[in-house]
């Protein structure tokens, strides 16, 4: 047998192997990680249990989605990293999903929303120079910009507290450059420097500072204008790597299912005693 007849008939056997479909991944257990640090969302308990409205909802999402789920605990600021370099197989920390993060990493629907805003001591008298708890919507590019330059002017000579590597740091940064702020590793460190008197506001989601609010009897409130969309997202969602559709799939279906029959709107009442359920 001549090389080229050798040569033929080995491409024909290897051509089925080469134009079959990669195989879909079955998915049946997964590993989600939490900061574990960001009440009411997600916190430990003395014990390492992790307890908050996401650890609920997961038990619910989990098991409509038919998945054996493994929590690990990660530090925020290094939790994109961890999904990146396979530690974990998707991200359930009160995560929102921006633009920005798309570009690296994928996203269930979201499962919840809320606006972000600010907190001060009672009696600041920020809370009259930050104005009424109106809605504002960043996409409405005027009524963003009037909003946020008088935040700004309210601001001026005050430091601002927000978390790092959050949608609430950006926010400051992009909206308000000139404003003084300070990066906080985590809300309970911005919650004693508050009480402290060592930093006049915190920025950050309206759901995390109700554990604030609870935790300060009294001491701190809400204050200004509610912000939403823009760059800070449409809602927090699971955050997976790209190309995981089955996963996807899978989690998108359950949250759904958990949004359709009032289990959000449940959750969410029970830990933000507001119900946060994303809305079209």
């Amino acid at each position: 047998m001549s090389k080229l007849a050798r040569l033929a008939i080995a491409v024909v056997a290897v051509l089925p192997l080469a134009a079959a479909p990669a195989l879909a991944k079955e998915w049946t257990t997964i590993k989600v990680a939490t900061e574990a640090a960001f009440p009411p969302f997600n916190s430990a308990t003395p014990d390492g249990k992790v307890v908050g409205f996401e650890p609920d909802l997961l038990v619910e999402i989990c098991s409509r989605a038919k998945l054996t789920c493994e929590t690990v605990i990660q530090e925020w600021k290094g939790i994109i990293p961890g999904l990146l370099a396979g530690k974990y197989d998707a991200i359930m920390s009160g995560m929102s999903v921006t633009p920005k993060r798309q570009e690296v990493i994928d996203f269930s629907i979201p499962y919840t929303n809320s606006p972000s805003t600010y907190a001060v001591l009672k009696g600041s008298p920020l809370i009259a120079a930050l104005g009424e708890p109106k809605r504002v919507m960043l996409p409405e590019e005027a009524a963003a910009k009037a909003s946020t330059a008088a935040d700004a002017k309210a601001l001026a000579g005050k430091l601002l507290a927000v978390q790092t590597a959050t949608i609430q740091a950006d926010f400051a940064k992009t909206y308000m450059p000139d404003v003084k702020t300070r990066v906080y590793e985590t809300t309970q460190e911005e919650d004693l420097d508050l009480k402290a008197g060592r930093i006049d506001a915190i920025f950050a989601s309206a759901s995390s500072l109700v554990a604030t609010l609870e935790q300060s009897n009294g001491e701190i409130v809400l204050a200004g204008p509610k912000y939403y969309g823009g760059l800070l997202g449409i809602g927090s969602a699971f955050g997976i790597q790209k190309d995981q559709p089955e996963l996807k799939a899978k989690l998108d279906a359950a949250i759904a299912s958990c949004i359709a029959d009032g289990t959000v709107k449940r959750l969410a009442e029970k830990w933000f005693h507001v119900d946060t359920t994303p809305r079209p």
